[in-house]
């Protein structure tokens, strides 16, 4: 797979832009806060509906607009295709596949696949349970269109548990949503489970050619089910529910349960998250990015398109020369602050684009 072209109207900085991409290596190059994440952004966009930097879709509308608009024409085996989304102030967001509005935005995830890398994941590591989650949530989904829908309703449950709890009701009550809990976590649950065995197998090998075979990389899923079939799941989660009920009273709010699950990772049987140097947890988070692409191909039979976003910075040149070598079936496109640093790598086909303040021209390289 691969973006075309790429129109914002009113996004971030940008007023009106097209953009047209290769389908090898893609650069943009500027200085910071010029807007070349906020392309990266609006990729991403229109596949996740989800911004990587705020949980704030407003934000993404430039200033003194009501609305923002993202369109990208695509390329899979089977043909083009195009992905609309439009995001506005006063409203929920639309989207069109083909130039057909869908009766939900949501329906068009996993139409466009992406892949993003970015600083921030350099600290899947050592960062708190939730990123973890959601590097998980984000790739299941992607290849699962039903997970979306499942996440959405177990969080909306989870949210009316909650405030039932903190108001102190009758207990009794609590039941109907435990039940609710326990069918939309289940598949939570067992999805992440069935991803966290496929990207373990992947990170390993992956890991070990980084490494030239000198670390081992294990990754497992931690939480109070970690294994069984989704009935099985379904019965031992309702059973957590209903036995932790007081403890939940007390703390306030829901203690069992898939949003509190994480991932371990260790590295040579030793725990990465505690024990690992900078230089081993990053190396670790590039392994888990690259495993995201290999899956998404595994599921989809198409490369996702990889978003890089200053992260070249952050790697060792022998580790950015080992991400770009091996993602020539790629679509890659990259920021960087210098040409200097394209200097070091032997790639023939690539498009140099340089950004100046919401303003994109092509540059001969």
């Amino acid at each position: 797979m691969f973006i075309k072209e790429l129109e914002l109207i009113n996004f971030r900085n940008y007023l009106n832009l097209k953009i047209e991409f290769l389908k090898g290596l893609n650069v943009l190059y500027g200085q910071n806060a010029q807007g070349k994440t906020n392309v990266l952004e609006a990729i991403n966009f229109i596949s996740t509906l989800k911004s990587h930097r705020t949980s704030k879709d407003r934000e993404l509308i430039k200033w003194g607009k009501s609305k923002a608009y993202i369109k990208a024409n695509l390329n899979k085996s089977l043909g083009d295709f195009t992905v609309e989304v439009l995001i506005s102030e006063m409203s929920k967001k639309e989207a069109k596949l083909n130039g057909i509005k869908l009766s939900r935005a949501s329906e068009v995830i996993g139409n466009a696949n992406t892949v993003i890398f970015s600083p921030e994941d350099l600290r899947l590591l050592k960062d708190g349970p939730d990123i973890r989650r959601r590097f998980i949530d984000n790739e299941l989904n992607q290849i699962k269109p039903r997970y979306n829908y499942y996440l959405s309703l177990y969080n909306k449950v989870l949210l009316e548990r909650n405030n039932l709890i903190k108001k102190g009701i009758d207990k009794s009550l609590l039941d109907v949503y435990d039940q609710q809990l326990a069918e939309y976590g289940s598949f939570l649950i067992f999805n992440r489970i069935e991803f966290i065995k496929k990207l373990s197998i992947i990170c390993k090998l992956l890991h070990r050619k980084i490494t030239n075979g000198n670390e081992e990389l294990v990754i497992k899923y931690k939480g109070d089910i970690i294994d069984g079939e989704l009935k099985s799941i379904k019965e031992r989660l309702y059973s957590l529910y209903k036995n932790s009920i007081e403890e939940d009273i007390k703390k306030g709010y829901t203690s069992k349960g898939p949003q509190r699950d994480d991932i371990e990772v260790f590295i040579n049987g030793v725990d990465a998250k505690h024990y690992a140097s900078q230089g081993q947890q990053r190396t670790a988070a590039l392994s888990l990015k690259l495993s995201e692409i290999e899956i998404i191909k595994g599921e989809t039979g198409e490369y996702p398109i990889l978003l890089l976003d200053d992260v070249m910075s952050e790697l060792d040149l022998q580790r950015q020369k080992y991400l770009l070598d091996s993602l020539m079936d790629v679509q890659i496109i990259l920021t960087i602050t210098s040409l200097n640093d394209l200097e070091k790598f032997s790639i023939n086909r690539k498009r140099i684009f340089e950004v100046s303040n919401g303003n994109i021209q092509i540059k001969e390289f």
